[in-house]
Protein backbone atom coordinates (compact mmCIF):
# COMPACT_ATOMS: atom_id res chain seq x y z
CA UNK A 1 0.00 0.00 0.00
CA UNK A 2 1.37 3.41 -0.98
CA UNK A 3 1.37 6.49 1.24
CA UNK A 4 -1.36 8.01 -0.94
CA UNK A 5 -3.47 4.87 -0.63
CA UNK A 6 -3.08 4.94 3.13
CA UNK A 7 -3.95 8.64 3.29
CA UNK A 8 -7.03 8.05 1.14
CA UNK A 9 -8.11 5.19 3.39
CA UNK A 10 -7.72 7.34 6.51
CA UNK A 11 -9.63 10.23 4.93
CA UNK A 12 -12.48 7.83 4.13
CA UNK A 13 -12.37 6.52 7.70
CA UNK A 14 -12.69 10.05 9.16
CA UNK A 15 -15.56 10.89 6.82
CA UNK A 16 -17.37 7.68 7.75
CA UNK A 17 -16.98 8.59 11.43
CA UNK A 18 -18.29 12.06 10.60
CA UNK A 19 -21.46 10.64 9.07
CA UNK A 20 -21.90 8.25 12.01
CA UNK A 21 -21.57 11.18 14.43
CA UNK A 22 -24.24 13.10 12.50
CA UNK A 23 -26.58 10.13 12.72
CA UNK A 24 -25.87 9.91 16.43
CA UNK A 25 -26.57 13.64 16.85
CA UNK A 26 -29.96 13.20 15.19
CA UNK A 27 -30.77 10.23 17.43
CA UNK A 28 -29.80 12.18 20.54
CA UNK A 29 -31.93 15.12 19.36
CA UNK A 30 -34.91 12.80 18.87
CA UNK A 31 -34.40 11.47 22.40
CA UNK A 32 -34.20 15.06 23.70
CA UNK A 33 -30.65 14.54 24.98
CA UNK A 34 -29.60 17.89 23.62
CA UNK A 35 -26.18 18.21 25.26
CA UNK A 36 -25.19 14.88 23.74
CA UNK A 37 -26.62 15.92 20.36
CA UNK A 38 -24.39 19.01 20.39
CA UNK A 39 -21.39 16.85 21.30
CA UNK A 40 -22.01 14.48 18.40
CA UNK A 41 -22.65 17.36 15.96
CA UNK A 42 -19.31 18.88 16.95
CA UNK A 43 -17.52 15.57 16.47
CA UNK A 44 -19.06 15.20 13.02
CA UNK A 45 -17.47 18.52 12.09
CA UNK A 46 -14.18 17.67 13.81
CA UNK A 47 -13.83 14.37 11.94
CA UNK A 48 -14.70 15.97 8.59
CA UNK A 49 -12.28 18.87 9.11
CA UNK A 50 -9.58 16.39 10.16
CA UNK A 51 -10.11 14.49 6.91
CA UNK A 52 -9.72 17.60 4.75
CA UNK A 53 -6.68 18.79 6.67
CA UNK A 54 -5.08 15.36 6.39
CA UNK A 55 -5.32 15.66 2.60
CA UNK A 56 -3.19 18.78 2.95
CA UNK A 57 -0.62 16.89 4.99
CA UNK A 58 -1.83 18.20 8.34
CA UNK A 59 -2.47 15.93 11.32
CA UNK A 60 -3.29 17.01 14.86
CA UNK A 61 -3.67 15.46 18.28
CA UNK A 62 -5.58 18.37 19.83
CA UNK A 63 -8.93 19.85 18.96
CA UNK A 64 -7.46 23.34 19.17
CA UNK A 65 -4.94 22.36 16.49
CA UNK A 66 -7.69 21.33 14.09
CA UNK A 67 -9.58 24.53 14.82
CA UNK A 68 -6.54 26.74 14.23
CA UNK A 69 -5.57 24.89 11.05
CA UNK A 70 -9.11 25.08 9.71
CA UNK A 71 -8.86 28.86 9.85
CA UNK A 72 -5.25 29.10 8.67
CA UNK A 73 -5.27 26.48 5.91
CA UNK A 74 -8.87 26.66 4.69
CA UNK A 75 -10.62 29.91 5.63
CA UNK A 76 -7.70 32.33 5.23
CA UNK A 77 -6.69 30.74 1.92
CA UNK A 78 -10.24 31.13 0.58
CA UNK A 79 -10.86 27.39 0.17
CA UNK A 80 -13.56 27.52 2.85
CA UNK A 81 -16.12 30.26 3.30
CA UNK A 82 -15.86 32.40 6.44
CA UNK A 83 -19.37 31.35 7.53
CA UNK A 84 -18.14 27.77 7.96
CA UNK A 85 -15.15 28.89 9.99
CA UNK A 86 -17.45 30.86 12.27
CA UNK A 87 -19.82 27.92 12.59
CA UNK A 88 -16.95 25.60 13.53
CA UNK A 89 -15.95 28.05 16.28
CA UNK A 90 -19.52 28.16 17.61
CA UNK A 91 -20.05 24.40 17.60
CA UNK A 92 -16.63 23.94 19.23
CA UNK A 93 -17.55 26.40 21.99
CA UNK A 94 -21.00 24.86 22.48
CA UNK A 95 -19.49 21.39 22.79
CA UNK A 96 -16.97 22.71 25.34
CA UNK A 97 -19.77 24.32 27.35
CA UNK A 98 -21.97 21.23 27.20
CA UNK A 99 -19.17 18.85 28.15
CA UNK A 100 -17.38 20.85 30.83
CA UNK A 101 -19.70 23.46 32.36
CA UNK A 102 -22.34 22.67 34.90
CA UNK A 103 -26.02 23.29 34.30
CA UNK A 104 -25.70 24.02 30.58
CA UNK A 105 -28.98 23.52 28.75
CA UNK A 106 -29.63 23.63 25.03
CA UNK A 107 -33.15 23.90 23.65
CA UNK A 108 -34.70 22.01 20.77
CA UNK A 109 -34.46 24.91 18.32
CA UNK A 110 -30.80 25.53 19.11
CA UNK A 111 -29.93 21.90 18.63
CA UNK A 112 -31.91 21.59 15.40
CA UNK A 113 -29.97 24.57 14.01
CA UNK A 114 -26.64 23.15 15.15
CA UNK A 115 -27.36 19.78 13.53
CA UNK A 116 -28.55 21.43 10.33
CA UNK A 117 -25.38 23.51 10.14
CA UNK A 118 -23.19 20.54 11.05
CA UNK A 119 -24.78 18.62 8.17
CA UNK A 120 -23.94 21.50 5.84
CA UNK A 121 -20.40 21.72 7.20
CA UNK A 122 -19.80 18.01 6.64
CA UNK A 123 -21.21 18.29 3.11
CA UNK A 124 -18.87 21.22 2.43
CA UNK A 125 -15.89 19.22 3.71
CA UNK A 126 -16.92 16.36 1.42
CA UNK A 127 -16.89 18.82 -1.49
CA UNK A 128 -13.36 19.90 -0.58
CA UNK A 129 -12.25 16.29 -0.52
CA UNK A 130 -13.69 15.76 -3.98
CA UNK A 131 -12.22 19.02 -5.34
Amino acid sequence: MTQNDLKSQIVSYWMEKSHEALASARAEETSQRYVFAVNRAYYACFYAASAVLLLQGEKFVKHSGVRAALHKKLVKTGRLELQWGRFYDRVFENRQRGDYQELVVFDREQVAGIIENATGFVARMQQLIGA
